[in-house]
């Protein structure tokens, strides 16, 4: 009975894997020509040493990680407190928060189109009501990848947060109780008690949410479409523009498999920092 779904599961996960490996180690122009052509390592090779645009494309993804996951978590671990200590409505202001997180990226991208616009955007409207300059949210380079992430957490910090609502919930309360009575302050019992006590569910959080980030692609196409210039062009973007616009399926390929090079090895020092935290505990 398990037999369709492995089937599925192969033809769905393992066959495309498998293909796509296979595909890195060749040359495939479908603009020149649909034949395969052995290149063995050069499209790795290209990618890290000859691309001048594969770096900066990492890097545009990794800072959208790393700045995405820390303000998420931070807000997220905030709201989640303040969720903690409602005693009525909490289920109702739950279920608002998760009215981002439901919808489609794709659909939260072209509300910020209307939002981030610069002549009619509401934003800009408000700013400017109260006496500030807006900038020029998508087409200025030193602004247009701030609003890819400001758009990502505005969609996933209630994500964050009520997997941490979830986590402080089942907390034990003879450990509060203990710290109450010899004397510690919120900030302590805060500090000493409840991140450690929640650090693995930290990790894992930390450990989707990064995945999650690093593969952005809907919000970088509807928003920026990876502009102005490349100021917002992604490494899955970028993928997406070798293998999809200039139909370099080889490079495009090779240039997946480093993603997941690099996702893996982030996330395999999260796991083992998670299991260490276990093993402690």
């Amino acid at each position: 009975m398990v037999l369709p779904a492995v089937v599925v599961l192969v033809g769905v996960t393992i066959v495309p894997l498998v293909y796509s490996l296979r595909a890195s180690f060749y040359r495939i122009e479908l603009t020149f020509s649909n034949t395969w052509s052995w290149a063995g390592l050069d499209n790795y090779r290209r990618a890290l040493f000859d691309d001048p645009r594969f770096w900066p494309a990492m890097y545009r993804s990794a800072w959208l990680v790393f700045f995405g996951v820390l303000i998420e978590l931070v807000l997220g671990l905030g709201l989640a407190l303040l969720l903690n200590r409602l005693t009525r409505g909490r289920h109702v202001v739950t279920a608002l928060l998760l009215i981002p997180v439901m919808m489609a990226p794709v659909v939260v991208a072209t509300q910020g189109v209307v939002i981030f616009n610069h002549q009619f955007g509401p934003l800009t409207y408000l700013l400017e009501s109260i006496g500030l300059d807006s900038p020029v949210w998508l087409g200025d380079r030193g602004v247009a990848l701030d609003t890819i992430l400001l758009t990502d957490v505005w969609q996933w910090t209630p994500f964050v947060a009520v997997i941490m609502a979830a986590g402080l919930a089942g907390l034990p309360k003879d450990v509060y109780e203990a710290a109450a009575a010899d004397g510690a302050n919120a900030w302590q019992t805060f500090l000493h008690f409840t991140l450690p006590l929640l650090q693995p569910l930290i990790i894992v959080t930390v450990l989707l949410r990064a995945m999650d980030i690093f593969k952005v692609f809907d919000t970088v196409f509807v928003l920026t479409h990876g502009g102005p210039g490349d100021a917002t062009e992604t490494v899955s973007f970028y993928t997406y523009l070798q293998g999809l616009q200039f139909f370099s399926f080889g490079y495009a390929a090779a240039i997946s498999y480093l993603q997941l090079i690099a996702i893996s090895i982030v996330a395999t020092i999260l796991i083992r920092r998670m299991r260490k935290g276990l093993a402690s505990a």
